[in-house]
């Protein structure tokens, strides 16, 4: 996986986060640089986390399965990628200010857990992958930081926007494994 390719990856996975951080920044009365640090340590590190947890999971039975491992990296991929475009489209009640431990913690969990499945592909695909979740935590902090700061400044207008272009991402990162593997694109 290229540099490139992992960045747009870490980008669209950092979409959940991004959105669920617009909708705290717009519900804050006042948001700070800790408020928005704090936002992004809790996003970007689940966003780290849970890949490396996936990897350690899909390296246990990678090698069984790699004649299909392209097919695998495919369909996880899609069906995260329809799965944030569904949730961009649903009416479900937008996240509070609050920052206490209990909420960030399901927050984080929930908006990580395609990056759980897409660790699972990274094993197939034999990616370094301390340095990969390292750059889909940072690019999660910096992006959920902003998050912060533009829901409070310009309001919910980009959210689902935001999880539309992820989930748009995702499945075409998806076709570029599986085309890459099939040999029609290098």
């Amino acid at each position: 996986m290229s540099l490139a390719d992992l960045f747009i990856l870490a980008v669209g996975l950092s979409m959940d986060a991004f959105a669920v951080s617009i909708c705290k920044g717009l519900a804050m009365p006042r948001a700070s640089l800790g408020k928005a640090a704090l936002v992004g340590l809790w996003f970007g590190g689940f966003q780290a986390l849970m890949p490396l947890l996936g990897y350690l999971l899909g390296s246990r039975f990678s090698h069984y399965i790699s004649s299909v491992d392209h097919w695998i990296a495919f369909i996880l991929l899609g069906l995260i990628g329809v799965n944030m475009i569904r949730e961009a489209f649903s009416e479900e009640e937008a996240a509070d200010a609050s920052l206490n431990a209990r909420e960030m913690f399901m927050l984080a969990v929930a908006t990580s857990i395609d990056a759980l499945a897409v660790g699972v592909t990274f094993a197939f695909l034999n990616v370094r992958i301390l340095p990969a979740v390292s750059f889909i935590g940072v690019t999660t902090f910096v992006l959920s930081a902003a998050g912060v700061a533009a829901g409070h400044v310009l309001g919910g207008r980009f959210e689902k926007r935001a999880q539309i272009a992820g989930g748009v991402i995702l499945i075409l990162i998806g076709c570029r494994i599986l085309l890459s593997h099939l040999g029609l694109i290098a």
